[in-house]
């Protein structure tokens, strides 16, 4: 006997033991199984054959057009490999559990069928008694639940994962995704891709925030906030990374494309006409998806999280309008001494509309602020000097600093 078969063979025996003996303190089962087998008990027949259905157009009316809907439908094509490649069946529910979206490899659809794990089917555990879905619900963290762990002798021959979904900017928690297969096909990273493609859908979700400078400071910005504009920092959930030069560059070539970028779109970016092998970017990569705890899928290569870049910040102020908000918001160039012909390109992107947004719109502090970073540029001073004349404003007490600024710059 194997050690996964063993395992199954204990889980078994505990569960039957407590279904006959309604033992309360069974050592070999964790804590929160046996809580969801006495509420299980308390509601759920032993011979349930299927799990219930909700109505089916209650169901289809609070999917269709929902943020969840949206997000699903934006990374279905991943969803569908990763059931396809490993024969699963995913499902992603509501805030009660109850099945949504699924899609399934050939043999885990048929068998999702049998027992209703179907859009409409109800998986909270007073309905089908104890899953990992009703676990990642009720419990708002990665949830596992193996063969026997199941009440329900339906499902002993399976084995699910399922992480809750958030919405990202709230914290609202819109749901789960569940991935489940046959008990025997456990793998050890079933629950890291559970929490992988959670996050994956909650970067998909409709955005309903920019970045956001009056954020109270002790509330961390969710998933991955770059900084890139003079010094580079990278914090996620809060969480300051700590990263060398090319790992950073990769990570902000991937922030600027969140739509993802293919192994040799990154390579052309990160290292233009250098000989370097794809293998030596991919254990870039590599290294940069462990200090992300996974967080990085490929196929294409892309963040599986909320984003937010002090250059997409920059840019959206000065869309709007907003130069002296956006001269404040740059702080310089982008990750100076980079080789990136990609970064190289963006960070001049960034500085030209900057400049030329001051060379239209010049106003006093914020040339004052601009000419500290890029103190050379006399161009802009004398664009500023040129409209406080124009406009009698003779006495503004920016001249002074301006002409001083000049002087240094022109000496």
């Amino acid at each position: 006997m194997d050690e996964l078969d063993q395992r199954r063979q204990l889980a078994l025996a505990a569960w039957t033991t407590w279904v006959e003996e309604g033992d309360g303190a069974l050592t070999t089962v964790r804590p929160e199984i046996l809580d969801s087998w006495t509420r299980s008990g308390a509601s759920v027949a032993r011979d349930l054959h299927q799990a219930p259905l909700a109505d089916e157009s209650e169901t289809r009316s609070f999917w269709q057009g929902s943020p969840l809907q949206i997000a699903v439908e934006r990374v279905e094509d991943e969803l569908r490999r990763t059931a396809e490649d490993g024969d699963l069946v995913l499902a992603v529910t509501d805030p009660d559990t109850r099945v949504l979206w699924t899609y399934g490899g050939r043999v885990m659809r048929r068998k999702a069928e049998t027992v209703n794990f179907v859009p409409g089917g109800r998986w909270d555990d007073r309905s089908v008694g104890t899953n990992a879905l009703d676990l990642a619900n009720r419990l708002d963290r990665p949830s596992m639940v193996f063969s026997a762990e199941h009440y329900a002798p339906i499902v002993h021959n399976w084995v699910c994962w399922a992480a809750p979904v958030h919405d990202p900017v709230s914290g609202a928690k819109l749901g789960v995704l569940d991935i489940s297969t046959t008990w025997d096909r456990t793998h050890p990273i079933g629950l890291a891709t559970a929490r992988v493609l959670a996050r994956l859908v909650e970067q998909a979700l409709p955005r309903t925030h920019q970045y956001v400078d009056e954020a109270p400071e002790d509330i961390a910005e969710p998933g991955l906030v770059l900084s890139l504009l003079g010094t580079a920092e990278a914090r996620v959930d809060g969480q300051r990374l700590l990263l060398n030069r090319r790992q950073t560059e990769i990570l902000s070539l991937l922030a600027l494309h969140p739509d993802g970028l293919s192994l040799d779109q990154l390579h052309a970016m990160l290292y233009g006409d250098h000989a370097v092998t794809f293998s030596t970017l991919k254990a870039e990569v590599s290294h940069l998806r462990q200090a992300l705890a996974g967080q990085l899928a490929s196929r294409p290569y892309r963040l599986l999280m909320p984003i937010a870049t002090d250059v997409d910040h920059v840019i959206a102020l000065l869309r709007r309008g907003e130069v002296a908000a956006a001269v404040e918001a740059y702080g310089g160039d982008l990750l100076p001494g980079t080789e990136s012909p990609a970064l190289v390109e963006m960070g001049e992107y960034v500085a030209v509309a900057v400049r030329e947004a001051l060379l239209a719109d010049p106003q006093p502090d914020a040339v004052l602020h601009y000419s500290e970073l890029a103190p050379y540029d006399t161009a802009v001073l004398e664009a500023c000097l040129v409209e406080l004349g124009r406009g009698g404003r003779l006495r503004h007490p920016a001249i002074p600093l301006l002409k001083a600024r000049l002087a240094v710059a022109d000496a």
